[in-house]
């Protein structure tokens, strides 16, 4: 360490600094946001200067900090509003919740719906639409694609039938063609959006202060943030106070993108402030399974799921050559197994130089062969194990049903692609699932429903997902994900340690430090 003394160190702590050159230490000093030493009590000493803060852990767990490396924070500010409706389980419970709901502007906004709450039946309006006694309804579905208006909804938005997209997307109609209010894809999802209300910049802002703080409070100190977010209130909020995570934005690239849109994502590459910055690009290639829309091989048992999302799929290797050329990182939602195929073959095309500069998002079902072509291309996996839980291990559920047996058994291979040697970061993806990376953590060792069968990874592993996996496949390697001098402070301090105590335990593990660019942004009993 330099002269300058440190602003804050850590002591009395069990830190598994994930640095294979130094595995364990009990001290950790920070400087100016880095961190400055890694050593242990007898160091303190030294170490400490007239204005350094000293946090006494008390034998706490300190661990790199965590990253969730998918998720929505800025832009699930409008996704994950009004009706709380994720704990619905069927028809009536959805009859119940929409007849008690309060409106907003005369309106019935709800969220987080699971598909299997229709129970087999086709979503549509008529299902509800008497016990909302008139008013407009918009209900995102919990898999963020796919939503169901009201008839008043449809016509506030003048919505009476059919539509074109330029991307694959659907306003779902009846064999007369009168709109059913179900809305497939992200276009025809914003035709009833732009005519809903929406909240004032100010309760945004409040909203996004208190849920990153929300954030910080189970660990984690970074996100890769998979949409454009709002850059004006994320930089006002950033030059107005510290933003307890670091927030990594890839703006979408969708069908029928020109040269002009291409050039204005390469330019906006970059731009950022404090614990905020653009980096990469977003693409998808598919949607979700119980929408119909993830692109699979095969039909699924509806005869659905055999188009791309980018109606001509070349087009879509075109841009991601674009992008690669000017040194823009991509990440691709794929969810079938087509889809997942598509993409590897485009970054194989781009030659060995892809290597660590491209990611996969989701990869919900592969079949053997695709396994190992991510570590033979150097492309990240990018998973979200709490997903599984919108599954049943019984088969019973829309997912595991429209898929059918054999493809259900691929579900979510964490563990088949850490063992295919491939990098496999973590996350939740909010609002679909919960933000609380302890549950990612736990999930990732034990996962739930139609991957329940198969083993998880270890805790070490799962832990490397959110930190040294998350910061490789962001390309941050060598300043991020371990706890070593030069790299960055963000630091998680755990009552238990997340790597040995059982998964049920972690999913409750108390969170005592919060530390993000040298900043104590969370601090627990």
């Amino acid at each position: 360490m330099s002269t300058a003394h440190p602003d804050l160190i850590l002591t009395g702590a069990e830190v598994r600094t994930l640095d294979p050159a130094r595995p364990h230490a009990t001290a950790v000093a920070v400087r100016d946001g880095v961190i400055a030493a890694v050593g242990d009590e007898r160091d303190v000493r030294d170490w400490r200067g007239p204005g350094t803060e000293v946090v006494a852990l008390d034998g706490a767990h300190l661990v790199p900090g965590l990253v969730d490396a998918h998720s929505h924070p800025v832009w699930g500010l409008d996704m994950a509003t009004g009706a709380d409706l994720s704990g619905v389980s069927d028809l009536a419970g959805l009859r119940a919740a929409l007849a008690g709901a309060e409106r907003t502007d005369g309106w019935v906004i709800g969220f987080g719906l699971d598909h299997n709450a229709f129970e087999g039946r086709p979503v549509d309006r008529a299902l509800v639409e008497d016990v909302l006694g008139g008013a407009p309804a918009f209900l995102r579905l919990y898999d963020g694609h796919s939503a169901l208006a009201s008839g008043a909804a449809l016509a506030a938005a003048g919505v009476t039938g059919a539509r074109a997209f330029s991307q694959r997307s659907e306003v779902v109609c009846d064999p007369a063609g009168r709109p059913t209010g179900h809305l497939v894809e992200h276009a025809a999802m914003q035709l009833v959006e732009r005519a809903m209300p929406r909240p004032s910049y100010a309760a945004r802002r409040a909203r996004l202060v208190e849920l990153l703080a929300a954030m910080a409070a189970t660990g984690l100190t970074g996100a890769h943030v998979m949409d454009a977010g709002d850059p004006e209130l994320v930089a006002a909020v950033a030059e107005e106070t510290v933003l307890p995570l670091r927030l990594r934005f890839a703006p979408w690239c969708m069908p029928g993108v020109d040269e002009a849109g291409l050039a204005e994502l390469v330019a906006a590459q970059g731009r950022g402030g404090r614990h905020w910055t653009v980096d990469g690009v977003k693409f998808f290639m598919d949607g979700t399974v119980e929408g119909g829309t993830a692109w699979l091989e095969h039909a699924d048992c509806h005869g659905q799921g055999t188009a791309a999302f980018w109606p001509d799929p070349d087009a879509y290797a075109a841009a991601v050559r674009h992008l690669h050329a000017a040194g823009v990182r991509t990440a691709t939602h794929a969810i079938g197994d087509a889809a997942v195929r598509h993409v590897l073959d485009v970054v194989a095309g781009l030659g060995p130089g892809a290597a660590g500069r491209h990611r996969v998002e989701h990869i919900e079902t592969a079949p053997d062969a695709l396994l190992p072509r991510f570590a033979e291309l150097g492309v990240a996996a990018s998973m979200q194990p709490p997903h599984t839980a919108y599954t049943r291990a019984d088969g019973t559920d829309e997912w595991s049903r429209r898929l059918g047996t054999d493809r259900a058994a691929h579900a979510w291979r964490l563990r088949d692609l850490r063992d295919a040697g491939a990098t496999v970061t973590l996350g939740s993806d909010w609002p679909i699932a919960h933000y609380d990376v302890r549950a990612v953590l736990a999930t990732a060792r034990a996962p739930r429903g139609a991957a329940s069968g198969a083993p998880g990874l270890t805790g070490l592993e799962a832990l490397e997902g959110c930190t040294t996996h998350a910061a490789r496949a962001a390309g941050e390697a060598p300043t991020a994900g371990r706890i070593t001098p030069g790299h960055r402070a963000d630091l998680t301090a755990f009552a238990l340690d997340p790597v040995v105590v059982p998964a049920d335990e972690l999913a409750e593990a108390p969170v005592r430090l919060t530390v993000t660019g040298g900043h104590v942004v969370h601090r627990g009993e």
